[in-house]
């Protein structure tokens, strides 16, 4: 999506401040709602889907709230989405009973085995050979996008050198929406600071970028 959450190359928000000594948690809460996502995976579906739900949050919403406030906005909407609870029974903390889900309950295996060993989104079946070798020249395409994705705004048509290749991974687009895996190859992408940000820029700094296959078309390719 195209919205205020996508913050990178933004620089209207000044520095990031680093907190010396800065605790794993600033409160206790947000050790729960860490706990309560990790768990949640297991029921409320694929990753990216649980970053949508944020993605879709009230702009003012987002930008006045804190990193774990999203992951606990973000979980309550997914489960108001997926038919695990009500707006009145989130208002009150008290779920009634458990619902009908799209999805089979975890058993304590499969809940620990994910909170061990995480989500991932490798896949040996899928799309597998790669379109672009190590030090091609590719572009980030430039298109319009209504639902997740993970093409940063700021590279749209911006052009830059694969320098690795990290095998077939799920396609967050698709995984997102329920419209299947498309696992496709994903490549690391570094693009120029004066690619980037204008040729008037000094800096030889750069930005390295993992890109799935379908945001990226040989620099020959007209631009979208």
């Amino acid at each position: 999506m195209n919205g205020i959450h996508d913050l990178g190359g933004m620089t209207c928000f000044g520095p990031i401040r680093r907190e010396e000594a800065e605790p794993v948690f600033h409160a206790d809460w947000e050790r729960r709602v860490f706990g309560m996502n990790i768990a949640a995976l297991a029921f409320l579906g694929p990753v990216d889907r649980a970053r949508h739900a944020i993605e879709r949050m009230d702009p003012v919403e987002y930008l006045s709230s804190t990193y774990y406030e999203h992951w606990l906005i973000g979980l309550e909407m997914l489960a108001k989405d997926l038919g695990y609870a009500t707006e009145q029974e989130l208002a009150t903390g008290r779920v009634a009973a458990i619902k009908p889900t799209p999805f089979p309950a975890p058993n304590a295996e499969q809940a620990e085995g994910l909170i061990r060993h995480g989500m991932p989104a490798t896949r040996d079946k899928g799309r597998s050979t790669p379109a672009f070798a190590v030090g091609a020249t590719v572009r980030a395409r430039n298109i319009e996008v209504t639902g997740h994705t993970r093409l940063p705004r700021y590279v749209r048509g911006k052009i830059g050198i694969v320098t690795a290749q990290r095998g077939s991974h799920v396609f967050p687009d698709t995984a997102a929406h329920d419209r299947g895996e498309n696992a496709q190859p994903l490549y690391t992408v570094r693009f120029e600071a004066k690619q980037l940000w204008g040729e008037n820029v000094t800096r030889r700094d750069c930005v390295f970028i993992d890109l799935w296959e379908d945001y990226l078309e040989p620099t020959e390719a007209r631009r979208a």
